[in-house]
């Protein structure tokens, strides 16, 4: 088995899930790094009417640093506002209707702290995938762990560093495939399938 360090994501992209469900990888999730602005760590990319759009969860600045304490804010009521954009983006792909009561749960929960908002989330996700994949928090921050380091893998702005087969998306006939998008637009397009996709992933690393 390879130690494998991930960061913990909103509804993350799908490149994140093929680390996760490696059947060669032991997960360890990182809760103690300061907290970077502008990644998946609180926010999710989805496939929209006019192409890629950003759902972000807007943070309660309380001036800690540390991932696992950084707080939520509920000022405006983002779960809604995210989730309509999730049905606005989804209703017509051949599978949202079949998840979709499993998947509103996520926008039920209100967690104070981001951390335990996303690992509630990748619970439900876990449920629809069929998945049981076990990990475990970090006790300390390590700048330089001996695991397989993913924390700086995924970036929110750069084009993907994993190889993926295209697929259809519902709006790919407007703006073509987008890739590595939220595990929410494979799951909502490819449905029972999107586990078999997820382990043909070619890893990077």
């Amino acid at each position: 088995m390879k130690n494998v360090l991930l960061p913990v994501f909103y509804l993350p992209p799908v490149s994140w899930f093929s680390v996760l469900l490696n059947t060669e990888n032991e997960i360890v999730f990182e809760q103690f790094e300061n907290f970077p602005k502008q990644t998946y760590r609180n926010r999710a990319n989805i496939y929209g009417a006019n192409g890629k759009l950003s759902l972000i969860i807007p943070m309660n600045h309380n001036g800690k640093r540390e991932m696992k304490d950084m707080e939520i804010s509920y000022r405006e009521d983002f779960r809604s506002l995210h989730w309509k954009s999730i049905k606005t983006a989804y209703q017509s792909s051949p599978y949202f209707e079949y998840y979709e009561d499993k998947l509103r749960k996520i926008f039920d929960l209100k967690e104070k702290f981001l951390l335990d908002f996303n690992l509630k989330g990748l619970e439900v996700i876990q449920q629809i995938l069929k998945t049981e994949k076990a990990y475990s928090l970090n006790e300390e921050y390590i700048k330089n762990p001996e695991s397989i380091n993913f924390r700086e893998k995924f970036s929110a702005k750069h084009p993907s560093e994993f190889e993926m087969e295209e697929y259809y998306q519902t709006f790919s006939d407007k703006f073509g495939f987008l890739e590595d998008l939220s595990i929410l637009d494979l799951i909502c397009n490819k449905g029972p399938e999107s586990l078999t996709y997820i382990k043909n992933i070619k890893q990077s690393y």
